[in-house]
């Protein structure tokens, strides 16, 4: 049996480790990013970057999951979650963060 750990969403897409992406993306459901990309976000759904992530964007979420690196500007109007692996260089807005160990934010919170 194949699982999901994604906290109960299914990804719709995947931008796997060795691909890039320049642009602006905008999706229903979960996305996950895993290589690189540059440019906007724009869903009330969940954005994943996964550990080997990089983005560099300004994003516009209902939730944002960071296993890897982020540069830009982040409003999610559910949560923000940082795990431990997690790097995010600009500033955020949302009403939840999880911040776990390990974890750095160096930018102001809203």
């Amino acid at each position: 049996m194949l699982q999901q750990n994604t906290d109960d969403t299914s990804i719709k897409a995947y931008l796997g480790v060795d691909a890039l992406f320049k642009g602006t993306l905008s999706f229903d459901g979960a996305v996950r990013i895993d290589g690189q990309f540059e440019g906007q976000v724009n869903t009330v759904d969940t954005l994943i970057i996964g550990e080997t992530g990089d983005v560099l964007a300004d994003i516009e979420a209902g939730t944002v999951i960071c296993k890897g690196r982020m540069n830009g500007t982040i409003v999610a109007s559910k949560k923000i979650e940082m795990h431990p692996s997690s790097k995010i260089i600009g500033n955020v807005q949302t009403p939840a963060l999880n911040i776990e160990l390990g974890a750095v934010l160096d930018g102001n919170c809203d």
